[in-house]
């Protein structure tokens, strides 16, 4: 492993312009989609480091009315200083007004004349969850109130909250309002946020890959430098073609989170958040839901996707974290059938069910004979191959199956078997014309997979005209496997 040096003041500069410029051309991605989608309030322009905002100018999200949103941004090279009190109310290097003092004096002017306004401090800078009141800030508004504005003035949190009043200036009442509207979006790491660019470059229908973010947020950079604070539609889209960046039509984001928060939640069509609601400690122990949610009503909630998007909508992003059996069940929720062109990023790469390929990839098969019933048991084998787990759960939980079907990739399984939108739309329809003819006469298909996420939403969105299907999920448990969901096929 090499070990980096510490970054030059110079590189620490240029990577906290590069946060910056990247976080301006998020807006700039969401001015293209707002126009395409057209929400209740769309953001119309972004500005930066624009004049008249005060210390709030980095980026200005500018929407069809008030409130416009104000952010100023906080770059740091390491995680030693967290966001806390300390931070906020510490006079600068020359002994200026503080963080939290140039907050509320930008506050007050851009309020003057009682237009509301969105507040929000960006940072790669974590909450420090011992402060009084940092430590409150809710991770779903990123606001600390309501919470930093109960108990009395004695209370510790009373006491810090004159501390903070004290130190910007404000009445008591003022901060509490002032904490209404001023948002913490902190541990947004450089990962996070490219993360989160790529996902909603991905639903505007532009390029989403390395540089096709780099392009955008180097346009944004030559912007600032030539002296244009304001970007508007019309030099975005210009900027866009341009630079090369189309890619395929705006998408609606379908977001189902059930492993960690999805980034882009907020800018979601429809959003399921289950990471609370399944059972583990982290996003690699969450393997199933946690009493008294159930796998049944998960289903229910996926399956009602396709009717709380916009009438008429065929292209659909899904984001968020899932694992093979709700990923599976989204595809089957958007089915082929039914005109839905669905997308994914599958590490970095698009994956869309419209991707051409050249003829279907008929999987490899074996086959074993287990003799307890009329049903079909299918593994699908790509990323590893499961089927002595299988077995096992098949004869220990006496599954009524005949036999079990094991499918893979013509070159084995293994991690890396397929690499492309175009080989798993190529192996999800040569899977499914194998099982039409496999499951003939079968009541049932019981169906486990081991594979990308990207090609169980692609199979599941081609699974028709086959038998009533029970989908499993690993549940890394002495059972191994439990049964998640039965669809319809």
């Amino acid at each position: 492993m090499v070990t980096l040096s510490a970054p030059s003041a110079t590189g620490v500069r240029i990577a906290g312009d590069m946060y910056q410029w990247q976080l301006a051309w998020q807006g700039c991605v969401t001015v293209v989609r707002d126009t395409a989608v057209r929400p209740s309030n769309p953001v119309v322009a972004v500005g930066v480091e624009l004049d008249n905002a005060g210390n709030l100018d980095d980026v200005v999200l500018h929407r069809a009315t008030p409130p416009h949103t104000y952010a100023q941004v906080k770059y740091a090279v390491d995680s030693s200083s967290p966001v806390n009190e300390a931070y906020l109310l510490k006079l600068s290097d020359s002994g200026g007004p503080s963080i939290l003092k140039k907050i509320a004096r930008t506050w007050r002017q851009l309020t003057a004349n009682g237009t509301p306004v969105d507040l929000a401090l960006i940072s790669n800078r974590a909450p420090d969850p011992c402060d009084p009141l940092v430590s409150l800030r809710d991770s779903r508004t990123q606001l600390l109130m309501p919470k930093a504005g109960q108990q009395g003035l004695r209370s510790e949190k009373g006491v810090a909250r004159q501390r903070w009043a004290t130190n910007a200036d404000l009445s008591e009442a003022e901060l509490r309002d002032l904490l209404e509207v001023l948002r913490f979006d902190l541990a947004r790491d450089p990962t996070h946020l490219h993360d989160h660019l790529q996902l909603l470059m991905l639903a505007a229908g532009l390029r989403s890959d390395d540089p096709a973010i780099y392009a955008g947020a180097d346009w944004v950079a030559r912007q600032v430098r030539d002296g244009q604070r304001m970007l508007t539609l019309t030099a975005i889209t210009e900027a866009i073609d341009s630079l090369q960046l189309r890619a395929g039509p705006t998408r609606a984001v379908v977001s189902i989170a059930t492993l960690k928060p999805d980034p882009v939640a907020e800018e979601a069509d429809y959003a399921i958040d289950w990471v609370d609601r399944f059972d583990g400690a982290s996003a690699y122990s969450k393997r199933r839901p946690q009493a008294p949610a159930t796998w049944a009503q998960l289903q229910e909630e996926i399956e009602a996707a396709p009717n709380r998007l916009p009438p008429g909508t065929t292209a659909v992003a899904v984001t968020g974290s899932l694992r093979l059996a709700p990923a599976f069940l989204t595809g089957s929720a958007f089915r082929m059938v039914t005109g839905a062109d669905l997308a994914v990023l599958q590490r970095g790469q698009v994956w869309s069910s419209v991707e051409p390929y050249d003829a279907a990839l008929t999987p490899a098969q074996a086959e074993y004979e287990i003799g307890q019933g009329p049903d079909l048991a299918v593994a699908i084998a790509v990323a590893t191959n499961p089927t002595d787990d299988i077995l096992q759960f098949l004869r220990e939980h006496q599954v009524p199956v005949s036999r079990l079907l094991v499918l893979r990739p013509p070159g084995g399984a293994k991690d890396n078997s397929v690499p492309s939108a175009a080989v798993a739309n190529a192996l999800a329809i040569g899977i499914r014309d194998t099982l039409r003819r496999a499951s003939r006469g079968a009541p049932r298909i019981h169906l486990f997979q081991a594979g990308p996420m990207g090609l169980a939403l692609l199979l599941g969105h081609r699974w028709n005209r086959l038998r009533p299907t029970v989908v499993y999920e690993d549940v890394a448990t002495e059972r191994i496997y439990e049964k998640a969901f039965t669809i319809d096929a």
